[in-house]
This record gives structure tokens, sequence and C-alpha cells, in this order.
């Protein structure tokens, strides 16, 4: 059955004319030959970003396999050069050039959060060389770094203005108590486009607080919240991976029992490991539910529990598959794989490319996708797939 499933993946998703076999993988530099493509895998595979990376690097690697193994891309071999970024972004931005300048990669790809993706984009662009960001989801990070920058994922206005919309429309709670992350752009912009959102469908705010990524203890944030919780009924915090389940524990474990809800950056599993039974009605605005049925979810969760030994982690190995095939559609179709150029514009052209976390097309000149987002729930111990909102 894994075989089959396996198999029909790859005439689902994408009809591409491969011809080679083989291919790279692990902290690897690429050697240039006629018969291989040297790709830039860059993702945080420790830090505090690890458990958002590690699974999206799995999935591209997955995804690189799975091609090279049906025939590469157009007679060529892929080579996946991957380096840790370790969630540093001087060490992000080091590794990005030595993947162009010493490896020869033609494109570069990888990372989930925008701090670090605009630290390896802005020396993509300055060295014209593609980059696709497989997780990160700052709407205007390719106007900030420039033509050659690209979001796989649906941008944060759309994730926040999901969560915004299931919050009222479907959980009824119009007033929202609304924590943030300063110390992120992804944060920052997360939270600012879910305000604007809820204002508008006729929510209010009624109280905003602040913290900075690795605070160890919320304690006066939660004790001003329980001095005048000015109505709340629900809570928008806007956080990341390692503050996930550290911060949904300490709220729980003073008492507070409302639901709360929040962007891709909950979607990890240090959510559920951390807070336990706390982080029970939780919900997650994400890219993709594990629980769907769709034939080519899957045959992914099967290719990826037999390659890794564990099902998909969280919706960004999905995310990490999907950029893979992004790739090798646009390097298919590309008029010169030699021309840098030449793949930004096939990356541009691409239009309904179905993937594991939705189909990816890139409308009037926009390097951002519109996508659908998922929401799903913490409930006892799994996420729970609970709406597909879709929005424009």
């Amino acid at each position: 059955m894994r075989k089959m499933r396996k198999t029909l993946i790859i005439l689902l998703a994408f009809a591409l004319v491969f011809s080679l076999a083989g291919c790279g993988g692990g902290e690897n530099g690429g050697e240039v030959s006629e018969d291989t493509i040297n790709i830039g895998a860059l993702y945080n595979l420790t830090g505090g970003q690890a458990s958002l990376d590690q699974p999206s690097y799995n999935g591209f690697k997955l995804a690189a396999e799975e091609i090279n193994a049906n025939g590469g891309i157009n007679g060529k071999m892929i080579n996946v050069v991957s380096y840790d970024g370790k969630t540093e972004q001087t060490t992000v931005a080091n590794n990005a050039k030595k993947m162009i300048d010493v490896d020869n990669c033609i494109v570069v790809a990888g990372l989930s959060d925008s701090n670090y993706a605009l630290a390896a984009g802005n020396i993509c662009q300055e060295k014209g060389i593609p980059f696709i960001t497989s997780g990160a989801t700052l709407p205007s990070l390719p106007d900030q770094v420039g033509d050659f920058a690209f979001l796989a994922p649906f941008g944060d206005n759309i994730q926040a203005y999901a969560c915004a919309d299931y919050a009222i429309n479907d959980l009824g709670l119009k007033k929202c108590y609304l924590l943030i992350d300063q110390s992120m752009e992804f944060t920052k912009a997360l939270a600012h486009f879910f305000q604007e959102r809820y204002l508008e469908l006729g929510g209010e705010i009624v109280l905003t607080d602040n913290y900075m990524n690795k605070d160890p203890d919320f304690s006066a944030q939660i004790d001003r919240f329980l001095a005048d919780k000015g109505g709340a009924e629900i809570l928008f915090i806007s956080g990341v991976p390692d503050d996930a389940g550290v911060v949904v524990k300490q709220f729980r474990d003073k008492g507070v029992t409302l639901p709360i809800i929040s962007g891709d950056g909950f979607d990890t599993p240090l959510l559920i490991e951390i807070a336990g039974d706390s982080a029970n009605d939780t919900y997650v605005g994400t890219h993709a539910s594990l629980e769907n049925q769709d034939p080519m979810v899957l045959a992914f969760i099967d290719a990826y529990t037999e390659a890794y030994g564990v099902p998909p982690e969280n919706a960004f190995a999905g995310l990490g598959y999907d950029t893979m095939y992004l790739i090798a559609d646009a390097l298919s179709r590309a008029s010169d794989i030699n021309d840098p150029a030449s793949i930004r514009d096939a990356i541009a052209e691409t239009a309904n490319l179905k993937g594991v976390t939705g189909t990816v097309t890139y409308e009037d000149g926009s390097h951002v996708p519109t996508k659908s987002v998922t929401i799903n729930k913490a409930e006892d111990g799994k996420f729970v797939f609970m709406k597909e909102v879709f929005l424009k």
C-alpha cells in the first residue's frame, strides 16, 4: 500500500519529466557536474527554530529523493546541499553565501521564520540567485528582499485573518486579549494583521501586552491579565515555537482556562510536549492537517514515516516537501537553468501546482501564493483538524 501511495503522489502532484537518479544530503558541499543540480537547503536544525526546520528539511530531502528515484530533472540529478543555520542570523547569512559562492547552488530554499529568511534572502538577492522560503510567512518579505525572493506558504496576513475569522465566526468570541512577542518580525506582523481583521469583524481587543522571545517567566503578564481581564473571552498569543508550550502552560497553571489561538508558530510538537494537557483548547492556524484524507497527503505521510521512522511532526514537513517540488517544477520549465533570471521567471510563472499544503499559484506579479489556512486544535495530546479557511 505504501508503494502504491508513493507512486500515486507523484502522478497526482507533478507531471515533470525526469531522467537521472541519486540525491545528496546532510551537511555537505556540492560538486559541479553536467549531470548534477546543486540546490541549497538552509535550515535551523538546532536552536529555537529546530522543531519547525528539522521536519521541513526532512520533507525537502524526501521530495528530492522521490524526484531522483523517478529520473531527476531534465536529465540531471538533484544534489541537496545543506547547512545548519543554528537559529543565528549571522550563521544563516554566512551559509547562504557559502552555498552560492562555494557550492554553486542555483536555488537556495528553506527556513521557517522571517528573521532568518530575510538574512538568507538578502544574500541571495545580492548575488542574483533565486531564494524560496519554505515556511516564513512575512508577506512583505519579497518586497523587502527583491525580485529573486519567493514564499512557498501563505503570508501572515492570510493566516492571521483566518484565525480572527475562526475566533469570531466559528467560536463566537468577540473579546480578545492579545499577547505579542516583540522580538520577531513574524510575531509583530501576525499580531498586527489579527487585530486588523478582528476589529473589522466587530471584535474588541480588551488588553494588549508584550514579551520578548525566550523570556522564561510570564508571571508579570499573567498577573496583569488576571488583575483586569476586561471581559476577555479568548487569548491570541503571537509567538514562536520555543515559547509556545511555556507560555500556554504558565497561563493554565495560574488558572486561565479561556481558549487560546495562534498562528503557525504554535504548530510545533513543543506545544504539547511542554504544556501537556494544558495545551487543550489551543487553536492553531497553520498550513495543513495531517488528518486530511486527500490521497496526496496520505501518500506523503506514508513516505515520510517510512523514511524517518515517525509520522510528519507538523505541517512544516509538508511545506519543505512542497518547496522541493515547486523548485523541480520551475527548473523543468526554465529556458536555461544556468541563468538565474530564467529560473526566477519560471518560479514566478508557477500556476495550479498542487501540493500537500495546498495549491501554489503566483498571481498578478506577487511572489506570495494565495493558499487556504487550516485550523487545528490541540486536544488530548494531538492536533485535531477543525476547519479549512479560504481567504483572498
